[in-house]
């Protein structure tokens, strides 16, 4: 460490995960590198309203494989730049600021990047954290964007009712366990599919789903469907496309919506496989719609005043798993694609 004339102009090492180049086909922990040599200025610079954090936990999620590609007209976030740190949600603590809003000790969440500290420039969807009465880390997941992405799939978007059927693929996932909740106390029927017993485990006895199924398991996933949803689905939450949203297609009852969050299944493929049952859409008058989360932040509150006190009654949980310092970056996003991680994936990089 080394210092400036004063404390505010002081100088520190800052460790980073760098993105190495654009990726093809299935991603690697090499396709990143940790760099030890950089350094930065823990002092907003002059005329910026800006603010320098000290990053405490950061998130993995699926949708950043997306920014690992070449960029591409029409994409909701922006590619990452080659030689430059990975960009994600996380959680963080101000250092110094030149913005009104944010002031030294405050505690954030919003995009950062993967490092030790970052100066963040665009704050339009930075959020002060309010209540500390949760582990910081659920600003990652409940709390953060995929908690938000949750509540706008499921509430905005699906339009449910009670008594309505209810599947959600990746279930055990960031979103898709929040989605279940959600579902139960509203006096849905709800089953989610997983890749692995731990884990249709949890669905069943940690988030009270009605049933789970693995669906490496099912050769014939339209059987499994029939066999769960023998009257249909109201609703899918779609994690993952493919040859799920195929079967899925074929199980829709009349009026059915689909949201479409997220396609994990395709993220790693050069070619993204094709949707053979898409005339069930027209047969049974079937809503589909895809949605971003960057379009309901403004319901953040409103979001807020629904999940907490579910959170403090315990009828909602939430599973995380944690991987320690920000070198396990890498090896946590990766193993998102193999689902290698129970629950939402988080990296702590320092305790406050």
């Amino acid at each position: 460490m080394s210092s400036g004339s004063d404390h505010d102009e002081q100088v520190i090492s800052n460790k980073q995960i760098i993105f190495n180049d654009y990726v093809s086909g299935f991603p690697k922990e090499s396709d990143m590198h940790v760099n030890v040599s950089g350094t930065i200025k823990l002092k907003v610079p002059e005329g910026s309203n800006g603010i320098i954090v000290k990053n405490l936990y950061l998130s993995c999620d699926p949708y950043m494989r997306n920014r690992m590609k070449k960029p591409v007209s029409g994409s909701v976030a922006n590619s990452l730049k080659p030689g430059s740190p990975i960009v994600g949600y996380g959680v963080a603590k101000v250092l110094d600021s030149g913005h009104p809003n944010f002031k030294k000790g405050d505690l954030v969440w919003g995009t950062t990047g993967w490092e030790e500290y970052s100066l963040i420039t665009d704050l339009q969807n930075f959020f002060k954290i309010q209540h500390t009465d949760v582990p910081l880390s659920y600003y990652t997941g409940i709390l953060g964007m995929p908690g938000m992405t949750a509540y706008a799939g499921f509430y905005e978007i699906c339009s449910p009712k009670k008594g309505e059927h209810v599947f959600i693929s990746s279930a055990s996932g960031a979103v898709g366990q929040l989605v279940g909740q959600f579902a139960k106390l509203l006096g849905c029927y709800v089953v989610g599919s997983a890749g692995s017993k731990e884990k249709v485990d949890l669905l069943k006895n940690k988030f009270k789903f009605d049933d789970a199924f693995n669906y490496k398991e099912e050769p014939d996933l339209d059987a499994a469907l029939k066999r769960y949803f023998p009257e249909g689905i109201d609703i899918y939450f779609e994690n993952v496309g493919g040859r799920m949203l195929d079967a899925v297609l074929l199980n829709m009852r009349v009026h059915g919506r689909i949201a479409v969050c997220g396609m994990i299944s395709q993220y790693n493929l050069d070619k993204p496989e094709g949707v053979h049952n898409l005339m069930h859409v027209i047969y049974k008058r079937v809503r589909i719609q895809g949605f971003t989360v960057f379009d309901y932040y403004h319901l953040y509150t409103k979001f807020l005043d629904l999940v907490l006190p579910h959170i403090a009654e315990g009828k909602i949980v939430y599973v995380e798993d944690i991987a320690e310092g920000l070198e396990s970056g890498p090896a946590a996003l990766i193993g998102l694609f193999s689902g290698l991680n129970v629950g939402k994936q988080v990296v702590l990089v320092s305790h406050e």
